[in-house]
Formats: structure tokens, sequence, C-alpha cells
């Protein structure tokens, strides 16, 4: 098995493993959120959901990159529509905040859903370096927009992780959507970027 060959099968892993992870994720973030009333956790499957897609299109780009004529033309559709998902996101998170905020809506404590933010805030980042080593080897921007687009999960991590802990101790029911809105442009930037093919790796 050549590098390149090795390299692309633990990109495929990695897939795999994203795919397993977040489905796990939207099952309990989903559950926890209905039965909570949080949107937040909400949000955090939907968000979960979008990550899947974008699994599923990096899965298929790994597999043609044994075909070197559809290669390139693979990498750049895979770019693209991992950055429509990032579009999709920002736009979701955006609505979800604002509705929060403006419904002033305070959810119930969630335990499962503390202890889920907690887990995903350990695994995301190690996970999104791991992507980001394979996008590298392969010289895959799409590799590299979807290693992005899982550091933002860390980041929704973290900052579901404050709003869950700070409305259950403190009561402060509008900490969660507020910074989820500071996360909203970072989200959009990332996305424009990979619809426009921008990313840091290149075929």
């Amino acid at each position: 098995m050549s590098t390149r060959e090795a390299t692309v099968a633990r990109g495929l892993r990695l897939e795999y493993f994203t795919l397993g992870w977040n489905l796990l994720e939207a099952l309990v973030a989903l559950v926890a959120g209905f039965i909570a009333g949080s949107i937040a956790l909400v949000g955090f499957g939907l968000d979960s959901v979008v990550e899947m897609s974008s699994g599923s299109v990096l899965l298929w780009r790994l597999r043609a990159d044994h075909q070197a004529e559809h290669r390139d033309r693979a990498e750049r559709a895979a770019v693209r529509l991992v950055g429509i998902s990032f579009l999709a996101l920002a736009a979701y998170v955006a609505f979800d905040s604002l509705k929060t905020l403006l419904q002033r809506a305070a959810p119930e404590e969630s335990i499962p859903g503390i202890v889920l933010a907690a887990a995903s805030l350990i695994v995301m980042p190690l996970l999104a370096r791991a992507k980001r080593q394979v996008a590298r080897g392969l010289a895959s921007g799409a590799m590299q927009a979807d290693s992005r687009q899982t550091d933002i999960c860390a980041y929704l991590s973290a900052i579901l992780l404050g709003g869950l802990v700070l409305n259950a101790a403190l009561g402060w029911w509008w900490a969660d959507p507020v910074a989820a809105l500071i996360m909203v442009p970072l989200i959009a930037h990332e996305g424009i970027e990979a619809v426009q093919g921008k990313t840091c790796c290149h075929d």
C-alpha cells in the first residue's frame, strides 16, 4: 500500500468515526433537548445532522481518490458541498438563537446534555487535528474544510456546555443564545470560503 493509499484509508476511518459519533450526538441531543425544552440542545443535535452530511460528502471524495481522472472534480464538488453545509448551519444557529432570545425560552437543566457537550469538547479537537493531518497528506481542501467544521463543532460544544451549566447553576437562560450568535460570523465565513473554493489546501 502506498503512502497516499494509507492516508486515504486513515481519512476513511476518521469519516466513519465522524458519522458514528455525530449519529450518537444527534440522538442524545435531540431526545435530551426535547425533554428539557432546550432549543440549544435541539440545535446542537441538528448541527450533528449537518455534520453527518459533510462526513458523507467526504466519504464520497475519499473513495474517488484512487481515480486520478475523477479526483479533481470530486475535490472541487466536495469543498463546495461542505461549504453549503456551513452556510446552512450558520443560518440555523442565527435563527435559533434569535428566536430563543425573543421568546425568552428558559430550558430545564439537562444532565445528559452537559455530559454530551463535555464529551464532544474532548473528542472533537482530537478528531479535527487528525483530519488536518490527512488533509495535508492528500493536499485536500475538502478534508481541510471538513476539519474546520469539526473545529466549529468543538466551539459549539463549549458554547453549549457553558450555556447549560450557567442555566443550571445561575439561571442565565440567555447565555447560550448570545454565545451562539457570536459564532455565526465565523461559521458563515468558513462556508463562503469553501463555496468559493478558497481553502488552504489544493489538489
